[in-house]
């Protein structure tokens, strides 16, 4: 047994050594292409129309994402200069103790994800091996998509950034090819002439609002992954690149293949794949959408098990990889109910760590002057980010008033141009404000001393 558990990953929550970096430029790119060429985000872009008007939607998503990937590229930056995973990084700014309950939220929230994953998966699975054999069980084929992801990623990172590269190949051959196939079959002027709907669920903001949202939600985990990368720059711009490119891909093609199926009165489903079967993609399709949301799912349970391992750091890696990946199979046993709740679950995501890192960022690049004492963050030796008995009380007091603000302008209140920038701007604006007035910001002094003596990590451009 010893010898088996030796081969899995032993990823912990120590800064993380340059010579144990191992992604580029072209890994760092095709790891976020792979992780958002998915079937969620295909099904995301599918759902603004007819809602919102084809040009509507498509502006809402080249926009939305390019926009969104800036403040996850930011975050990422900050991994890979600590080496430190997602939820390790929020001890500098919430505290030691202050930090534990985002850890704990972004885990419930990231096997919630999972749970959504999985089902997908399991759907297109069950739609490939039904249309080569006639055989059908989604509840077999969810469960065999979760051992397979929990057999990924016990290995650690080096699991994830195995699968990602082929990955992400396959996904962009099979969106050039249903592009091509879907626009020499139809006019393209007839998408854009479309009509948007008389009564619409959503309008235009809203469908910004909601991709917003979706680069955000990825922000919990980006450091888990980018503390791996050998340069700044390279994990940056891989980082922003791979992900907007991937999110125009996929909601662009969402968008794309809802629209014409609705122009060709196809029935409308929440899979994508039956609707790109009608296209004659169906087998491929399924086996390449698989795939993809399995690379997705790797990652959302390998940043769990690091939110989790943040919590309790003795617990090692394998152990909480494996129960959670229990409860994950277990969740998404729940499949439709899954789905009825795609966008609320999103927004969700949204209301609880918008908050969380408009708080990081400021903090790390404000008021912090950008730097942290990796180390230190870990080990707590002096007592650098103790702040008051473990808790920051600014970090604290506005993570619950950006949380509630979100909440209720999301679910009780929505307003017309959505809740996603405005918490951002607010709990940014308001935390630096409380940390001001309760003169806690680092004069530039004071960094550039603490700079000559520690120095933030020097690594190559």
């Amino acid at each position: 047994m010893s010898q088996l558990t030796e081969r899995f990953g032993h990823d912990n929550i120590s800064p993380t050594p340059r010579s144990e970096r191992s992604m580029n430029f072209f890994s760092t790119f095709t790891l976020w292409l792979a992780a958002n060429v998915v079937i969620t985000s295909v099904m995301t872009g599918m759902m603004f129309v007819p809602d919102v008007s084809f040009k509507d939607a498509i502006l809402a998503i080249l926009i939305g994402s390019a926009l969104g990937a800036i403040p996850l590229a930011l975050t990422g930056r900050i991994g890979t200069r600590t080496g430190l995973s997602t939820m390790v990084i929020t001890r500098a700014a919430f505290g030691q103790k202050g930090a534990i309950l985002p850890a704990i939220v972004n885990t419930i929230i990231l096997v919630g994800w999972s749970w959504i994953q999985a089902y997908m998966a399991g759907l297109s699975l069950n739609y490939a091996v039904s249309h080569a054999t006639g055989y059908t069980n989604i509840n077999l084929f969810v469960i065999l998509t979760e051992v397979l992801v929990v057999a990924i990623t016990i290995y650690g990172h080096r699991g994830v950034e195995s699968i990602e590269k082929w990955v992400s190949v396959a996904m962009l051959i099979m969106s050039v090819l249903v592009f091509y196939k879907i626009f020499v079959t139809y006019e393209m002027s007839t998408l854009i002439q479309m009509k948007a709907s008389e009564n619409p669920a959503i309008s235009g903001i809203i469908a910004f609002d909601i991709v917003i949202a979706t680069a955000f939600s990825w922000m919990s985990t980006v450091c888990d992954f980018n503390r791996y990368c050998k340069s700044e720059k390279s994990g940056m711009w891989g980082t922003y690149f791979g992900y907007l490119l991937a999110s125009l891909i996929a909601m662009g093609l969402g968008t794309v293949v809802s629209g014409f199926s609705i122009l060709s009165n196809m029935e409308q489903t929440y899979d994508p794949t039956v609707l790109l079967a009608s296209y004659g993609f169906g087998f491929v399709a399924s086996i390449v959408v698989f795939l993809s949301v399995l690379s997705t799912n790797v990652m959302a349970l390998y940043s769990a098990t690091m939110s989790f391992m943040n919590v309790f750091p003795k617990s090692g890696f394998w152990k909480p990889t494996i129960t959670l990946g229990i409860l994950c199979v277990l969740g998404s046993l729940l499949k439709e109910t899954l789905m009825t709740n795609f966008f609320s679950f999103i927004l969700l995501i949204a209301t609880l760590f918008i908050p969380v890192f408009a708080i990081v960022l400021v903090d790390y690049f404000i008021v912090k002057k950008g730097y942290y004492d990796a180390e230190e963050i870990v080990l707590d030796i002096k007592g650098s980010y103790q702040y008051q008995q473990g808790f920051n009380i600014s970090a604290c007091l506005t993570y619950i008033l950006g949380a509630v603000f979100a909440y209720y302008f999301t679910y009780n209140h929505p307003l017309s141009i959505g809740a996603t920038i405005l918490t951002f701007i607010l709990s940014g604006s308001l935390y630096y404000g409380l940390m001001a007035v309760t003169k806690q910001l680092i004069p530039n002094q004071v960094f550039e001393t603490e700079t000559k003596l520690d120095g933030p990590p020097k690594l190559e451009a």
